[in-house]
């Protein structure tokens, strides 16, 4: 079976069922309701959310410099070769993942305002649905970028994926963990709504996929042609 249908389809389906579901039940406003009080968000400031907002892209950023790192020792030392592609795979999703698509495209310029900037929760902008652009640079709140960067922590399982499935899984469920409890502080701070957690780890899981094929780290590294 070409695992590259469901690999691509069902985070697309996760991401259109989840973004309808949050809209008809207006699960945005409503979860982060539950953290807003008074117009002030205290919950976020408490522990571990405010330990979690500190932690910011530093283990994301960690593994990509690795995979970077990994990546050079194979071009120089013949007995490294295959660390090339996985280290190559870490790195450009980093930088084009939660770098590029969610921190420049996206959240510059797609205008989304946070939760504590908009009407309900004591501030003047209007709500906004994931979907519905707003003006560019008045808005940072789609996708979220801690959100990107905790949901970037998964990408070990591509690269343990077809040799090593525990160890895939392990990364997989720390980094689906990683992401979730990033996803609360994230809403606990006023700082974005759940479709904006949902689309970061949609984002980067998509382009992690993406990377994947392209790299070609689902197939064994090619033999060097005989002399």
């Amino acid at each position: 079976m070409n695992r590259k249908i469901p690999d691509f389809a069902i985070p697309l389906a996760i991401l259109v069922i989840g973004t309808i579901a949050i809209a008809v039940t207006g699960a945005d406003l409503k979860l982060s309701s539950l953290f807003c009080i008074g117009g002030k968000w205290p919950i976020g400031d408490q522990q571990p959310w405010h330990l979690l907002y500190l932690l910011d892209r530093g283990p994301s950023i960690t593994l990509g410099l690795s995979g970077l790192i990994a990546a050079i020792i194979g071009i120089v030392g013949r007995h490294r070769r295959s660390w090339i592609r996985p280290g190559i795979f870490l790195f450009i999703l980093l930088a084009l993942g939660p770098g590029l698509l969610v921190n420049t495209v996206f959240k510059d310029y797609w205008g989304r305002p946070r939760p504590r900037e908009i009407v309900q929760f004591g501030g003047s902008k209007e709500f906004l649905q994931p979907w519905q652009k707003g003006v560019a640079h008045n808005g940072r709140s789609f996708p979220s970028g801690h959100a990107s960067a905790a949901f970037y922590m998964t990408a070990p399982f591509f690269v343990f994926r077809r040799r090593k499935p525990k160890i895939a899984a392990y990364w997989m469920a720390g980094g689906l963990i990683f992401g979730v409890l990033m996803t609360v502080a994230r809403i606990a701070q006023g700082g974005h709504f759940l479709s904006d957690n949902l689309w970061a780890w949609g984002m980067v899981h998509l382009l992690a996929v993406a990377l994947y094929y392209l790299l070609r780290l689902d197939r064994d590294e090619a033999a060097p042609a005989a002399a």
